[in-house]
């Protein structure tokens, strides 16, 4: 698998993400809407894996968060 460089893309920090060091998620919108691809990443680890899903998977995702009791 090519490994390929993702910091060029412009990150958003999930507005479920919390300032003491807790489980923090990125995302970049402005790729999925000229992609229709997400990418998310652990923001502890900005250079880590990321994952991409469809926009479709990544609303599925933050629906079941919502609903969780976490």
């Amino acid at each position: 698998m090519a490994k390929t460089n993702y910091s060029p893309l412009r990150w958003v920090k999930s507005s479920y993400s919390v300032n003491n060091g807790g489980s923090c998620i990125e995302w970049s919108p402005s790729h999925a809407s000229a992609t229709g691809i997400v990418p998310v990443r652990d923001s502890k680890r900005p250079s880590g894996p990321v994952l991409m899903v469809s926009t479709d998977a990544f609303a599925g995702l933050v629906s079941l968060a919502r609903s969780a009791n976490l």
